[in-house]
């Protein structure tokens, strides 16, 4: 379905209910827009109804990673604490007004390190945006942070733009233009193929210009 960012922020602002807590997933290929878009929708819906909370904060970390010998595929979805991000997905579901806010790691780029405790999500807001790659995978904890969540929508935009989009990402943070072809093209599409086989699991497949 072919939508417009006005069309979805209506979307989402029909999943708010004053006192209550829904959770919308925006789930995606690397270089899909997901990100951009869960942003849109929480500037969008302003800080007193939406708040942001992205998967990529439930990252295994560098030192883990070269642990399991598996830093060279850093972004696989067995790269990823799943157990935890269900458990906060639970968390933020269950949250009512009058309940201590939620803390949530993020992930930062510019050091390609989580952080915990990064952003505040105070229980008074009625909706959390969370975005990520494998909200709707059926393996590992995954399924139950999925049934936590009210819609989850797939995003995607044609392939081209998606690479190219995502080799400029790894340029801009200190790849060479051969590395950065290498890995959009290598460990990303090999998590993109995976990702995109989830895409009929969602309630709305959004296709973004």
């Amino acid at each position: 379905m072919r939508c417009t960012t006005a069309e979805l922020v209506e979307r989402a602002r029909a999943l708010v209910v004053p006192g209550e807590r829904a959770i919308l997933g925006i789930v995606g290929a690397p270089g899909s827009g997901k990100s951009t878009l869960a942003q849109r929708l929480v500037e969008t819906l302003g800080p007193g109804t939406a708040v942001g909370v992205g998967m990529d904060g439930f990252h295994l970390s560098d030192a883990v990673l070269a642990a399991h010998g598996s830093r060279e595929r850093k972004g696989a979805i067995d790269t990823f604490d799943d157990a935890g991000y269900a458990a906060l997905v639970a968390r933020l579901a269950d949250a009512r007004p009058g309940d201590r806010p939620i803390y949530a790691p993020v992930f930062r780029r510019e050091i390609e390190e989580p952080v915990a405790a990064g952003v505040e999500v105070p229980a008074e807001i009625p909706l959390v945006v969370t975005e990520g790659n494998y909200l709707l995978a059926g393996t590992g904890a995954w399924p139950a942070a999925r049934a936590r969540m009210s819609e989850v929508w797939y995003v995607e935009v044609a392939e081209d733009l998606r690479l190219a989009r995502l080799e400029e990402r790894h340029r801009a943070f200190g790849k060479s233009p051969a590395d950065a072809a290498v890995w959009a093209r290598g460990s990303d599409q090999v998590n993109a193929e995976l990702i995109a086989r989830t895409r009929g699991a969602a309630d709305l497949v959004a296709e973004l210009g």
